[in-house]
């Protein structure tokens, strides 16, 4: 007999509007991290994770969408080897450059969720915000909406001689 994993899948029943197959986050959290390192810039963002609280899992990118009646917490220890969802903001660099990656995000004033916003540059936290905020105008202009309060998360980094490095910033999300 043939052995039809993985192409057969059942039809799963129709569920009702109100209830989804799919995951939805009830709970965020925001981190960042930067770190240096002489051998790689891998390594360096291995240790910009684990300096974020993220570096033990299986990060899995997410687009931006803060959904309805989400929440957001303080950072959260997670398992070991958890597939985790989450928006993640990276930039690496070498000897001498001044690198930047951040998160923006907002609620919208209907109450109904909202959106984040991730980027970097080679450049300060400073000029990456005003990217960032101009990217959360965008965001709310394409759909139509206004956003409350932008909170940020960003870090920079000015890179030494003979070593790599990188930032990240991460909205990481929770059920």
């Amino acid at each position: 007999m043939w052995n039809v994993w993985p192409f057969f899948v059942p039809k799963a029943e129709k569920k009702s509007d109100t209830t989804s197959l799919v995951p939805i986050p009830t709970r965020f959290f925001v981190s960042s991290g930067r770190a240096i390192n002489k051998t790689s810039e891998l390594n360096a963002f291995d240790l910009a994770l684990l300096k974020a609280g993220i570096g033990e899992q299986n990060l899995v990118s997410v687009s931006s969408v803060l959904p309805d009646g989400i929440r957001q917490v303080d950072r959260q220890v997670l398992p070991m080897g958890a597939i985790t969802h989450c928006v993640l903001a990276r930039h690496q660099g070498g000897e001498g450059e001044v690198i930047s990656a951040g998160i923006a995000y907002g609620f919208r004033t209907d109450g109904h969720g909202g959106y984040v916003a991730e980027g970097h540059i080679h450049g300060t936290q400073k000029a990456l915000k005003e990217f960032l905020r101009w990217r959360m105008q965008e965001i709310a202009h394409f759909r139509g909406v206004e956003l409350r309060k932008i909170f940020y998360r960003t870090e920079e980094l000015s890179i030494p001689m003979d070593h790599y490095g990188v930032c990240i910033a991460a909205c990481v999300f929770l059920r």
